[in-house]
């Protein structure tokens, strides 16, 4: 890794007041940026910026910034995430950019997703579908049996573990080209239909999170492939293909 130097950027910005109020992108320069800082620390350096120049802060969303919350959520230069392949937002260090870039930075574009300001979106439609069967019940009688108890074959533990690597970001619904939220449920899905704790509530599980998808307003699948590209977390394909089946299979009860 080559030692950190200071670079030079314009930001190209989309700035929006409000899901009702019409947007645009604002350019900032900004300089001396550390290639070692990390693009919400860049985002960060930005905001002093405007602050000590009486100007309004560009409001993102961050928490961990680990790459586990999934709630940093930019589009950047095109892509969600940025250029690093496999990383979230908060994981994207300067180094990636060169003295003198443009960088167009804007947030999630998705019917379900409305701005709430600036880069700033709304993703509960998220929690809702989860909500709507994303768990498996549990009797908390104080006769429940240890979840270790029960044998799982490890190749459909180490699917279940991939599957619930799904941090919920929203990048695939945001790179789709039709808004679609497959990856995201189908991951969810998974992560139960291939554990036995889960099949109990499977029929149920897969019908009310399809249905909740849809009455969310999100696309449907036509298998383009660019969701699992750009997830940070690598979630697979399969897990769509596998919901299809799941809910095929409860469909036909």
């Amino acid at each position: 890794m080559s030692a950190a130097k200071n670079i030079n950027i314009t930001l190209k910005i989309w700035r929006q007041k409000n899901a009702k109020a019409k947007g645009q992108i604002e350019t900032y320069k900004l300089n001396n940026v550390s290639t070692a800082s990390s693009f919400l620390e860049m985002l960060d350096q930005l905001n002093e910026q405007l602050i000590n120049e009486k100007k309004e802060p560009v409001a993102f969303d961050h928490d961990c910034r680990e790459g586990i919350c999934g709630m940093c959520s930019l589009y950047i230069n095109g892509r969600a995430h940025g250029p690093d392949t496999g990383t979230t937002t908060c994981q994207l260090h300067m180094r990636k950019f060169n003295d003198g870039d443009t960088i167009y930075i804007e947030p999630w574009r998705s019917k379900a997703f409305p701005v709430v300001k600036d880069l700033v979106v709304d993703r509960s439609a998220f929690d809702r579908i989860q909500q709507a069967g994303g768990f498996v019940s549990v009797n908390t009688s104080g006769r429940t049996i240890d979840a270790n108890a029960i044998p799982v074959p490890k190749h459909d533990a180490d699917r279940a573990f991939e599957a619930a690597a799904c941090i919920g970001c929203g990048a695939c619904v945001a790179t789709c080209k039709n808004g679609s939220a497959m990856l995201f449920v189908g991951a969810k899905v998974s992560q139960y239909a291939l554990l036995p704790q889960g099949k109990v509530e499977a029929t149920q599980r897969v019908l009310n999170m399809v249905r909740q998808m849809d009455e969310e307003g999100f696309g449907n699948c036509t298998n383009t492939g660019a969701c699992e590209v750009e997830c940070p977390k690598g979630i697979s394909l399969e897990n769509i293909a596998r919901m299809n089946r799941e809910y095929l299979k409860a469909s036909l009860k």
